[in-house]
């Protein structure tokens, strides 16, 4: 993963917890619809993102830092 792709990664979890604190949800649904915000607002930051670098933002790479050893 990516520097970028972690940024993506926090703004769409930080958005979500704020709207939720704003909104105050009660069930599940409702986190439901407050995590899909904070996810569609990071969506558009990428995709803003990648119209200007002009290559996307998303990588193959992926950290696998833990020790899978017993």
């Amino acid at each position: 993963m990516t520097n970028l792709e972690l940024v993506l990664n926090m703004l769409a979890e930080t958005t979500t917890t704020e709207i939720s604190k704003v909104k105050e949800p009660n069930d599940f649904e409702k986190n439901k619809k407050i995590a899909n915000e904070g996810g569609k607002i990071a969506g558009d930051a990428r995709q803003k993102i990648e119209e200007k670098i002009n290559k996307k933002v998303i990588s193959f790479y992926r950290f696998n830092g833990l020790d899978n050893k017993k």
